[in-house]
């Protein structure tokens, strides 16, 4: 009985052990990103952003309350967040609020609330906010489909794989890979398209429809890039760990690195660590295993096609 009793408060101490060791820290911005994302809005002059107007769009929820955050605090006039702009006090708390949801995100991988880590990634929405403007305009001219900004920010899957995966990679290089996959998984679910948070994408980046594209860790890709459903940007071959040939090398280079101005057509395969000039327009259903250079055009030969119409007594 005595065991017996001993044994379930050892169980109980480690369960409050547990508790103590992952409950959520508090965390409280100290940068100044607030004031610059401010500065940002009032500085919009471009109403096609809708920064400055009061619009009431449908409600959408988000797959993870750190995406939801984000959209709002990033384009506030699109996501009903009209309250945000101009007031610093606001911003400042909605990003202790995104702190602490990333804090959360990182304690069970890190033991602890890295808050330099997550400061320093909030610092940096401001540029990250640049970055995807330019992202909306590519998009915007790079599809005769689109008829707005607004369209973009809320409709396109490339555009939103883009705004998650800008931020996880900013995580990714703080050096929280998993929570940054986390939030790379979320938004796959919704856009059916897959960057792993280490992936570096240029500026006025553009993925059209989206579906099943593919971009490995390593991959780097140009200013400009237009990138259309079902591409891979993947490895070749893996190379196998040195000390276990049963567990696969990591942390090399493995994917292919890809210029400016570059076009990717549906379904095309670029597939190991080579490099892809400037102004390449690989087409449809290429598949690219060796280096490209520039101003070049890739495609495979269409097979001959043949019809025959039935006569109209087989009809």
């Amino acid at each position: 009985m005595g065991l017996a009793v001993l044994g379930l408060s050892h169980e109980r101490e480690v369960l409050r052990f547990a508790e103590r060791k992952y409950q959520p820290m508090e965390y409280t911005y100290t940068g100044t990103a607030h004031k610059s994302l401010v500065d940002a809005y009032a500085a919009d002059d471009d109403d096609r952003f809708r920064t400055h107007q009061r619009s009431a769009f449908p409600e959408r929820a988000a797959t993870v309350e750190e995406i939801g955050i984000l959209r709002r605090l990033l384009f506030p006039g699109c996501w009903n967040a009209s309250e945000l702009v101009g007031d610093a006090d606001v911003v400042k708390k909605t990003l202790d609020g995104l702190g602490q949801r990333f804090c959360q995100g990182i304690q069970p991988y890190a033991d602890q609330c890295l808050s330099t880590v997550v400061t320093n990634v909030l610092d940096q929405l401001p540029t990250i906010r640049r970055l995807l403007k330019r992202d909306v305009e590519a998009a915007y001219k790079g599809d005769p489909a689109a008829k707005s900004y607004v369209e973009v920010i809320r409709s396109y899957p490339g555009f939103h794989a883009t705004m998650v995966h800008r931020v996880a990679h900013a995580i990714y290089e703080e050096g929280e890979g998993v929570y940054a996959r986390e939030l790379s998984e979320a938004a796959k679910t919704v856009s059916g398209i897959d960057i792993h948070p280490g992936a570096e994408l240029g500026e006025y980046f553009f993925i059209d429809h989206g579906s099943g594209v593919v971009i490995g860790e390593t991959a780097e890709v140009g200013d400009w890039a237009r990138i259309y459903q079902e591409v891979t940007l993947g490895a070749l071959h893996f190379e196998e760990d040195e000390n276990d040939e049963r567990t696969l090398k990591k942390g090399y280079k493995r994917h292919p690195t890809v210029g400016d101005n570059a076009v990717l057509g549906a379904g095309s395969k670029l597939l190991g660590p080579i490099t892809v000039g400037d102004h390449v327009s690989i087409e449809a259903n290429a598949w690219v295993t060796d280096d490209v250079p520039d101003h070049t055009t890739v495609f495979i030969k269409h097979p001959e096609q043949e019809r025959k119409t039935r006569p109209p007594e087989q009809r």
